[in-house]
């Protein structure tokens, strides 16, 4: 594996434990990424949950969500929801799925999440809602089935979020970072929503606003800003996954210890002479 792809992989799982500190995603849910190289191809982790990813745990799919080295860990089930999102957005490279207190809300009452503050429009002027019992009846609410994710891959269509009924919410980005940036602002926008929906008086943005606040938060500088806070904030927890480099050097050093243990068993396995005399 290429530098390229160990720092990509390493990314990816610093999104993960960023989303889970900041409280988007617990022991559930999941973040992939488009391979850079190759748009028919994705990077997920094994089945674990989000906070403990590391870069080790990064798996390569093909866009029927097929793992492209035989796997010997626990996959996701729910990673259709990320090919088949991948297959019908050529222009999204990154997908989140989660059940974010904030937003489960919404997705039990079926209210619709509306931008209301500045950095809420990064989430875009409105999230569709999907109800899988529309195509598929009654089911377990997981997104298993490659006609499952197809569904809601119909659902988003050309927007950034769509909510799910009873189950959570999936979000796009065209970036990693962007894709956190939206995932976290728009779980802030809908706690403020319902907050201000308490309160008896809210309004959404207007679409001129939307357009103009998301401008300014597409831009590279103010995503890397905010990264850069949430990465602070999980390396002073403690909760940084090893980088690379660092993975690296644990592996050369663990691989040159059995020789020097060795070599102390075979010492000591040398028979001793006995005291004042010849060896017996």
């Amino acid at each position: 594996m290429s530098d390229k792809f160990a720092d990509l992989r390493h990314e990816l799982a610093v999104a993960n434990r960023i989303l889970a500190h900041e409280g988007v995603i617990d022991a559930f849910g999941h973040v992939s990424i488009r391979h850079p190289d190759d748009p028919g191809r994705y990077f997920l982790s094994r089945s674990r949950s989000p906070e403990l990813v590391e870069s080790g745990d990064i798996l390569e799919f093909d866009l029927d969500s097929r793992p492209i080295y035989p796997p010997i860990v626990q996959l996701y089930a729910e990673r259709v929801i990320h090919g088949e999102i991948f297959k019908a957005r050529p222009d999204v490279v990154a997908v989140c799925h989660h059940h974010a207190p904030a937003v489960m809300p919404f997705c039990i009452s079926g209210d619709p999440i509306v931008p209301v503050f500045h950095l809420g429009a990064a989430m875009g002027a409105v999230a569709p809602f999907w109800d899988s019992r529309d195509e598929f009846g009654d089911t377990n609410l997981l997104v298993v089935k490659p006609a499952e994710g197809a569904s809601l891959a119909r659902a988003l269509g050309n927007h950034s979020m769509v909510l799910m009924r009873r189950h959570g919410a999936t979000v796009v980005g065209s970036s990693l970072r962007e894709l956190v940036f939206r995932a976290i602002y728009s779980c802030d926008n809908a706690r403020y929503l319902s907050e201000a929906k308490r309160l008896g008086n809210f309004s959404p943005l207007t679409p001129g606003e939307i357009e103009m606040a998301q401008a300014i938060y597409q831009l590279p500088t103010a995503q890397s800003r905010a990264w850069e806070y949430w990465e602070t904030r999980l390396a002073k927890r403690g909760g940084m996954p090893a980088r690379p480099t660092e993975v690296a050097a644990a592996t050369t050093k663990a691989a040159a210890r059995p020789g020097k243990t060795a070599a102390k068993k075979t010492a000591a396995r040398k028979p001793a002479r006995p005291k004042g005399g010849k060896r017996k």
